[in-house]
């Protein structure tokens, strides 16, 4: 099917072709007359340029024709105009919101441990590389969003990207669940840290999880991004008041935590900052660095859910831009500012650890308490809407407030939570193991799933042998985009390697603990 766009005022169609190939309908598509398609990421073409469809629809989404499954933008909002709960109703800026809720976060705090392994120098730059290739595979999943409107999650997009095939819906479905909870379960343990460093550890551990589990169920209870946006916004801005008090506080106390001059300590000296890394580094300890900064860039599993509840998807850029440019400059101030200052002796990951005033410390990780709670609420959200749209898709429940409806959302919500705490609390490992499914899951979502979209849109629009066609620019496509895809491989092996690495060593050196330990986690 080929999509064009609407030009001087004239009214857009959408050609649809049927499979048996007996002829070609026209329908009028307000997505089209509203400039939703009008966009090209390269700007190869003409405002006119038409992007053809990667896949057909899948089926059950919306209906069973293609003319009805490849539903526009337009067209979905004028079928929930009427329900009391809208879906597409973000704006890029409240989509900019979710955004900085997602990526400005407590693990900016690590790059400071990053920076003293990899060096400075190097650390910088593998950050604004990083961005930039993840800003450049979120583009390409924007356009694949755009040429298919009715993708709702990145599970749909998995399938389509891969030729309809549905065992590839399950696996996706399988890593997207995984990933989301395991990232819940990492809050719920954080916000457990927070509360034993704030407390001084008044009550097991077990029990502040438990706490931070049912706070964050009921701050996942809003059932649009557009309700969600509004906590988005409160806690990316405190958390950029936490990461900028610490790297303050980092530059006006005395010393860092642990400082000291007595030659005889293991740990000694002033802060040593190094230029580039020091002799003697592992290929383990340099990759685990980098796959640190890596991770903290790395969120492209939520796009399309983000996308599918934007009124206006063609405005998806300006939030990714804005957010873009605000991790580039304030992960790489505030890594190196705090590294400057703690050096390599004494930096911790998260970096509050090495701040020796107490009271300095705990102001600062104060800050952080919005979004230890609100990212883990917005990972419960997108996988919610996986389960919960699928239930209740074409029902009154989905779009209007029903005691069903709330009751499901509730309680799904309330089972992703309730997962989230088990495995945190069961598996010794947790961290460990949260780098290893980052590895095996990152590696898809990260890259290759992106590298193999581009790869199949631009054969949409051109056909076989397109980089060969397009000249100079086809062929640097090509290129890149097969680059992306053995970045994605080497994620998948070198990452699950270091990440099993640091579970054998751990063993070894006993550094694990039990399973539901009351024992002191706080820095």
């Amino acid at each position: 099917m080929a999509l064009g766009s609407a030009e001087n005022g004239h009214v857009a169609e959408t050609a649809v072709v049927h499979p048996t190939g007996s002829g070609t309908a026209h329908m009028r598509d307000p997505a089209l007359e509203t400039g939703v398609y009008g966009y090209d990421t390269e700007r190869q073409a003409p405002h006119d340029r038409r992007f053809s469809r990667v896949a057909a629809p899948i089926p059950g989404i919306v209906g069973d024709s293609d003319a009805e499954s490849a539903m526009s933008v337009g067209k979905q909002m004028e079928l929930e105009k009427n329900n009391s709960i809208k879906y597409r109703t973000c704006s890029w800026q409240k989509t900019a919101a979710l955004l900085f809720s997602e990526y400005i976060c407590l693990a900016i705090m690590s790059f400071p441990y990053s920076y003293s392994v990899l060096g400075l120098v190097p650390g910088l730059i593998l950050t604004v590389v990083v961005a930039a290739l993840v800003l450049y595979t979120s583009l390409i999943v924007w356009e694949f969003c755009l040429r298919h409107p009715e993708v709702r999650d990145v599970c749909d997009l998995g399938q389509m990207l891969f030729y309809g095939w549905r065992w590839v819906w399950y696996a996706t479905a399988v890593m997207f669940i995984l990933n989301n909870t395991f990232i819940q379960g990492l809050h719920v343990l954080v916000g457990a840290k927070y509360l034993n460093t704030m407390t001084n550890h008044s009550l097991c551990t077990i029990s502040f999880s438990a706490i931070m589990t049912v706070i964050s169920w009921v701050c996942s209870l809003p059932r649009t991004f557009d309700t969600l946006s509004k906590l988005a916004t409160l806690s990316a801005f405190f958390t950029f008041v936490s990461v900028l008090l610490a790297a303050i506080f980092a530059g006006i106390e005395d010393h860092p935590a642990g400082f000291t001059l007595d030659p005889t300590a293991k740990i000694s000296g002033n802060p040593i900052v190094l230029i580039i890394p020091a002799a003697g580094t592992t290929f383990t300890s340099g990759l685990s660095a980098f796959l640190n900064i890596s991770y903290t860039f790395i969120g492209q599993i939520t796009l399309p859910s983000f996308i599918a509840e934007m009124k206006n998807p063609a405005d998806f850029p300006k939030a990714l831009w804005a957010i873009t440019v605000a991790e580039i400059i304030l992960f790489s101030l505030v890594g190196a500012v705090v590294y400057a200052y703690t050096g390599t002796q004494y930096n911790t990951a998260p970096a509050f650890g090495s701040l020796g005033n107490e009271v300095f410390k705990k102001v600062s990780f104060s800050f952080m308490i919005p979004t230890l709670i609100f990212l883990g609420v917005l990972y419960a959200s997108v996988s919610a809407r996986f389960i919960f749209f699928r239930l209740f898709e074409g029902t009154r429940h989905k779009g209007n407030h029903t005691v069903v409806g709330w009751a499901s959302w509730a309680g799904i919500l309330a089972l992703t939570w309730i997962l989230a705490f088990i495995i945190a609390e069961v598996i010794p490992f947790f961290s460990d193991l949260l780098s290893l499914m980052s590895s095996l899951f990152d590696s898809f979502f990260g890259f290759i799933f992106w590298g193999v979209a581009y790869f199949r849109m631009r054969t949409a629009d051109y056909g076989p042998g397109w980089y060969t066609k397009r000249g100079i620019r086809g062929l640097w496509g090509a290129f890149l985009n097969t680059v992306i895809i053995f970045i994605g491989l080497f994620f998948l092996v070198a990452g699950t390697y270091v990440s099993v690495d640091s579970i054998l060593i751990g063993y070894r050196a006993a550094a694990f603990g039990g399973a539901f330990s009351c024992a002191n986690n706080g820095i």
